[in-house]
């Protein structure tokens, strides 16, 4: 079974993107503003640098989900997701 988990650490981030042939990008959202995401394509979206990206990841108060152990390298299972409020 899948375990995943939750990071807001830099490295481990960037380390579990890059393992996988990704790069930090920017979308533009249905209110027309801008929020970080992460591309695989090849044909690259809007890229943007890792400081641009923990910027932006940090501003909206992101984290990471990502798959701890995978089975095969192919599944790329990760997303960004909202912060949960600590009480």
């Amino acid at each position: 079974m899948a375990r995943f988990g939750t990071t807001a650490d830099y490295s481990r981030i960037r380390h579990w993107i890059e393992e996988r042939g990704g790069h930090p990008a920017r979308i533009k959202d249905a209110r027309d503003s801008e929020t970080v995401c992460v591309d695989f394509s090849s044909a690259p979206m809007d890229e943007i640098s890792w400081d641009e990206f923990f910027q932006g990841f940090d501003g909206n108060r992101l984290a990471f989900l990502h798959r701890s152990k995978a089975q095969d390298d192919a599944a790329r299972l990760g997303r960004i997701v909202h912060r949960r409020k600590h009480h």
